[in-house]
């Protein structure tokens, strides 16, 4: 495409007055949506209100007079109508490890017969250390840990399985899974499904209570641009509210906290998920970035983030500059994340050297550069400039520089 077509793109955009709703850094174009989301506008004026006003003037009354204890389940709601599940079904709280475990004891005791918590290896790395941990804890009994190569998931399903766990979005790739088929595929063996969203999650839609998900689990920084280290989420549906019992049973989770019984007796529905106090200041944040939400279809942002990553691979695989790099993404648009990923033996210090120049995106041992399509503030220009910037980066190796070639601790 040439810069005219470029530009007629960002002119017919029908998103394009979204990026005026988040402050973005003049000279920086960010393509790391994917790893943080950018700084919703209104978020930036919910961290001082909650700081200054809330915290600073009421102090301790906001837990009732600003609703403060009722932050999990408002947050909650807002993501569930972002990945097809009714009200009373998504919590705020915790981070998805912790979540993730939760929903993995509840899973395992629904099935206590069955021995296999089956994954990929090439699954979100967090997810599988968490399950080696309840295994080697005992907590798990029995059971164990199954990894099926490409190509054999499907056949992998039998009747030993209790638990199917996938990251829907593969976090090097942006390789997306069939999540309707394959949960279908698991509940036809008996099997229960959990789906880890990280990358799903206001990037793309899913229906978890029409493709009958079981659970679920996500973060509040990707997608959802809820600050560094905001808080996840869970999905439960509610058709197991009855039959379930989480493990970590904090003061939260309890049916009346503030009755301070000795005896733990846990609150019902989704309720039963929280465990300790919520971090009210970035969960507040989390609230007020998913106002950005409120007035596009999850199929207006995934249709533009698909064509901002056909746009980005086909300037790509025009430029001869460009030849080095092999792609590590599903060459189709329908069978990926919002995400390219480019393979590089030199991938780390050719990232540095575009962050260098103003374009951030990053990258994923051990030779992975991921570029994320946030749609809410990407614009079509942002990728032909950011391929230019690849461009002079691999036809001057410029990336050989000893500057770019030193690792820092996040990459």
């Amino acid at each position: 495409m040439n810069r005219q077509q470029i530009q007629a793109l960002d002119r017919q955009d029908p998103l394009a007055r979204k990026r005026q709703e988040f402050h973005l850094p003049e000279g920086v174009i960010y393509l790391d949506g994917n790893s943080l989301g950018a700084l919703p506008r209104v978020a930036l004026q919910r961290a001082g209100e909650v700081v200054e006003r809330q915290w600073g003037q009421d102090l301790i009354s906001s837990w009732n007079r600003h609703h403060w204890i009722d932050l999990p389940i408002r947050v909650g709601d807002k993501i569930a109508a972002l990945i097809g599940a009714a009200p009373g079904q998504v919590i705020c709280c915790d981070s998805t490890s912790v979540n993730l475990f939760k929903l993995l004891g509840c899973a395992l005791a629904l099935r206590p017969d069955r021995q296999v918590i089956l994954s990929r290896p090439d699954n979100f790395p967090a997810d599988l250390y968490m399950i080696e941990g309840m295994l080697r804890s005992g907590m798990a009994g029995t059971r164990r840990l199954d990894l099926a190569p490409e190509g054999q998931l499907e056949s992998a399903l039998d009747e030993s399985v209790a638990v199917l766990l996938l990251t829907h979005v593969n976090f090097r790739t942006g390789q997306r899974y069939d999540m309707q088929r394959l949960t279908r595929l698991a509940h036809d063996c008996g099997a229960l499904v959990i789906w880890d969203l990280a990358h799903t999650a206001g990037a793309m839609p899913v229906a978890l209570d029409d493709w009958q998900v079981d659970f679920a689990v996500g973060c509040g920084y990707k997608y959802l641009n809820g600050g560094p280290g905001a808080p996840a989420f869970l999905y439960a549906a509610a058709r197991h509210h009855d039959r379930i019992a989480q493990p970590l049973t904090g003061w939260m989770g309890h049916m009346a906290p503030f009755a301070f019984e000795t005896a733990y007796r846990p609150a019902t529905g989704i309720t039963q998920f929280l465990c300790g106090t919520p971090p009210v200041v970035s969960m507040s944040i989390l609230d007020a970035a998913l106002e950005v939400f409120a007035d596009v279809t999850m199929d207006a942002l995934r249709a533009k983030s698909m064509a901002l990553g056909e746009v980005f691979l086909e300037l790509v695989q025009a430029d001869a500059a460009l030849a080095e790099l092999t792609l590590a993404s599903p060459p189709e648009a329908a069978d990926r994340g919002s995400q390219l990923a480019f393979a590089h033996d030199e991938a780390y210090a050719i990232c540095q050297a575009l962050i260098a120049r103003g374009m951030i995106a990053d990258f994923r041992a051990p030779d992975v550069l991921r570029f994320g399509f946030a749609p809410l503030y990407i614009s079509y220009m942002d990728i032909l400039h950011s391929v230019e910037a690849l461009s002079a980066i691999m036809a001057g190796k410029l990336y050989q520089r000893a500057q770019y070639r030193q690792r820092q601790k996040v990459t």
